[in-house]
């Protein structure tokens, strides 16, 4: 018996590639390379065209608008007046041979413009005078002043009936009182007042405004302070600021006259300051016991329209 042999057997043949296959890869081949090369030719034109490109704007041929030949439409009624050439052609038109005047603004007509009549105005006035003068009239008929004039004097002859007129009666006594004698007890107690003795009124009041002025005189004398011996922390309030010394004084006058209860006890301080290369004169008051003090003060005088400041001093 003959040997079996199961593995003998022949692979089987493996197919041809065609020319068609292998035409389409070296295409895919070729194209990814083409594609590569242009990816890095456009990266490196990015990265250089802000330094090698630079970009130019051209205008354009011809004029930017033209005016057509035939626009159509209607022309305007001012076209063609004489004041149209000096601002169209630059300088003045020659003289006209035609001059024609500018047509009439349109006005309302006659139904638009509804008015009564003037007849019918004037008919309706007349009326009513008439009216009005025939009620006066029918008024100073129905009122009769004869009458009434009759019966006043009827009644006043009717009250004086049996009066006598006082031109008849006989003449008066004299009725004076008899001159008392001067012994006799309570004539020297009168009860009639004594007369006023003379005084003359202008010498007094001219004594008491002397006498005003000299204290208050004698008083600015005594009311100035220096203000280098005030103490640093010292409470003061300051009146205003002023250009000399004067007008300093003065309006502390006025000051003291407007508020004379509350500048009592108070002293007057005149301080020189410069500010910017300007001398000025601080009018202050100085005689407070604290903060409150002075702001009390300083609240009636500008209650009273005065200027006042609490201040410190320093």
């Amino acid at each position: 018996m003959a040997d079996l042999e199961f593995g003998a057997f022949e692979a089987p043949a493996t197919p041809q590639q065609g020319g068609f296959s292998r035409m389409m890869n070296l295409v895919g081949a070729g194209s990814s390379v083409v594609l590569v090369l242009g990816l890095a030719v456009w990266g490196y034109q990015l990265t250089v065209r802000d330094v090698t490109d630079v970009p130019v704007i051209r205008a354009l041929e011809g004029p930017a608008r033209v005016q057509p030949a035939d626009p159509g439409g209607q022309l305007a009624q001012h076209t063609g007046l004489a004041v149209n050439s000096v601002q169209s052609e630059g300088e003045a038109e020659g003289p006209t041979p035609q001059v024609i005047l500018a047509p009439e603004p349109i006005d309302l007509s006659q139904e638009d413009a509804i008015v009564a009549p003037s007849s019918e105005i004037e008919v309706e006035a007349e009326g009513v005078v008439e009216e009005a003068v025939g009620t006066v009239v029918s008024l100073n008929t129905e009122i009769n002043t004869d009458d009434a004039v009759a019966e006043a004097l009827a009644l006043v002859d009717r009250v004086s009936e049996g009066v006598e007129p006082l031109d008849n009666a006989p003449p008066t006594e004299d009725l004076a009182r008899p001159i008392l004698d001067p012994k006799v007890p309570g004539v020297k107690r009168s009860p009639v007042p004594t007369r006023k003795p003379k005084v003359d009124l202008a010498a007094l009041q001219a004594q008491a405004a002397a006498a005003s002025a000299a204290s208050a005189v004698g008083g600015d004398a005594t009311q100035d302070v220096d203000p280098a011996s005030i103490a640093s922390g010292t409470r003061l309030v300051q009146l205003g600021a002023f250009d000399d010394a004067k007008t300093a004084r003065a309006e502390w006058d006025k000051i003291a006259a407007r508020f004379e209860d509350y500048i009592e006890g108070k002293s007057r301080v005149i301080q020189e300051a410069t500010s910017g290369g300007r001398k000025f004169y601080r009018l202050r008051a100085v005689g407070f016991d604290d903060l409150n003090a002075s702001r009390r003060f300083c609240a009636v005088l500008v209650a009273g329209k005065a200027a006042c400041i609490p201040v410190l001093a320093r």
